[in-house]
């Protein structure tokens, strides 16, 4: 469909990327952010919207681009059945179809695969959406054009799935605010978010910035993208999938208003996705800014979970966020889900009848010790020794096991296989990596 609206000059796919660029936008796709169009994005489009972008969507060297990194994401096999390995099979081929599909107005997004998975340290489960393996090629094409204009303007205090943005940033930034006295956390929990969101509302807001019919269109296939489970198919009036590659984005576009309105009203909150709080310096400013994120969320149709919203005095009583647990202000502690989540982690790896050898364990074990520790790294040394001596009794258990002995590692089988028995073998220490970097700290 022709735009008959007037519109700025189109930046042309020829354009050359000369020069460096952007420090700010150096995660840009180069495929379609070319120094012209990054000049533009700093500059500011006429009108403040961006008309003629399908184009950019379906360019052979992005789509090729979106499968590369489709591919480094794995994931499974949607309602086609078509891995990704099967897919790349026939590169050339299935990229020229998603090609010729989106130029010509053909293309369709299938119907999302749903599963439900465990709930962290709960007996719930969570609805998992899994597009099929051309529409995650789509939506990361799609996102790659899209991402760059709204992270134009989103608020520095939100920080899931961002570029250059993480939980250890957002983390660092609640303890600071803790520590300049920042003291009464509404600690806020957004029921069902993902589920909830707006169709027409979101599409409004995505609209403020975005002219392109086109894309428009494509945005609204995928919001209203049908959904099968249990072999009944139905197609969702709200929310956006978790596990669709878009999802994040369109997400933070519909909660960025709030961000700006808290940063507007002076009001210190940090935001990873829709888990969120909201620090302040007496019980009164915390009132008033659940009142005010009452009736925000309620004007956005969302809901505030009535339990799990409460206000808290950090310095008399702890909460949690993004995996930590935060008592008296200041000391950092692993919550208790997080902790329950690892340990699981932990036991599906060390089987007393997985059939690996010692070594093939510590090798499988050692990948999530070491990612771990560095994300809660910064947490009371009491967790970590802890954990080490329930990870050597696991690992002598397997002895035990494969000595044809039955029961847990325990008594004399410290003595036979001890501490240095497992440091010899490369067992990474959380205690000896957490030793390591207090000291780091104080050089």
């Amino acid at each position: 469909m022709k735009q008959t609206e007037e519109r700025p000059a189109v930046v042309s796919d020829m354009t050359k990327q000369a020069g460096e660029a952007h420090v700010r936008w150096y995660w840009a796709e180069p495929s379609v952010w070319t120094e012209r169009m990054l000049a533009a994005l700093d500059k500011g489009v006429k009108g403040g919207k961006w008309f003629s972008l399908l184009d950019k969507v379906y360019s052979e060297k992005n789509l090729m681009s979106a499968f590369t990194k489709v591919k480094a994401n794995k994931g499974s096999a949607g309602v086609d059945h078509q891995s990704v390995d099967e897919f790349g099979k026939h590169l050339d081929a299935n990229l020229q179809e998603l090609h010729l599909k989106l130029q010509e107005d053909r293309y369709y997004p299938q119907a999302i695969r749903r599963v439900w998975i465990p709930k962290p340290g709960s007996k719930e489960k969570r609805p998992l959406g899994i597009p099929t393996v051309k529409d995650r090629v789509v939506q990361t094409a799609l996102r790659s054009v899209l991402e760059p204009i709204f992270e134009r303007d989103f608020s520095e205090r939100s920080f899931g799935f961002r570029p250059g943005k993480g939980c250890k940033e957002a983390l660092h930034l609640v303890w600071q605010q803790l520590q300049k006295g920042y003291t009464y956390v509404v600690d806020a929990d957004l029921k069902s978010y993902f589920d909830t969101i707006p169709h027409a509302n979101l599409l409004e807001l995505i609209k403020q910035k975005i002219a392109d019919g086109n894309v428009l269109r494509l945005l609204e296939s995928y919001l209203k993208q049908g959904v099968l489970e249990e072999m009944s198919d139905w197609s969702p009036e709200e929310g956006t999938p978790q596990g669709a590659v878009i999802s994040p984005l369109l997400a933070n576009i519909y909660l960025d208003p709030l961000d700006h309105l808290m940063e507007e009203s002076g009001v210190e909150m940090v935001r990873y996705a829709d888990d969120l709080v909201l620090l302040c310096s007496s019980q009164e400013e915390a009132e008033a800014a659940l009142q005010m994120l009452r009736d925000w969320t309620a004007s956005a149709g969302l809901t505030l979970h009535p339990t799990k919203t409460r206000i808290v005095n950090a310095l008399d009583e702890p909460f949690e966020f993004l995996g930590y647990r935060f008592e008296q202000g200041k000391n950092l502690y692993v919550r208790s889900k997080s902790l329950k989540k690892f340990k699981d982690t932990i036991r599906s790896k060390t089987k007393r009848t997985n059939g690996r050898s010692l070594k093939a364990t510590i090798q499988d074990v050692n990948k999530s010790l070491i990612g771990w520790f560095e994300y809660f790294k910064h947490c009371h040394g009491y967790v970590f020794s802890n954990l080490d001596g329930w990870i050597r009794m696991r690992l002598r258990s397997i002895l035990r096991k494969q000595n044809k002995r039955r029961g847990i590692g325990h008594g004399l089988d410290n003595i036979r296989w001890p501490i240095a028995y497992f440091e010899d073998r490369g067992l990474f220490s959380l205690q000896v990596a957490c030793e390591k970097y207090r000291q780091s700290c104080y050089r």
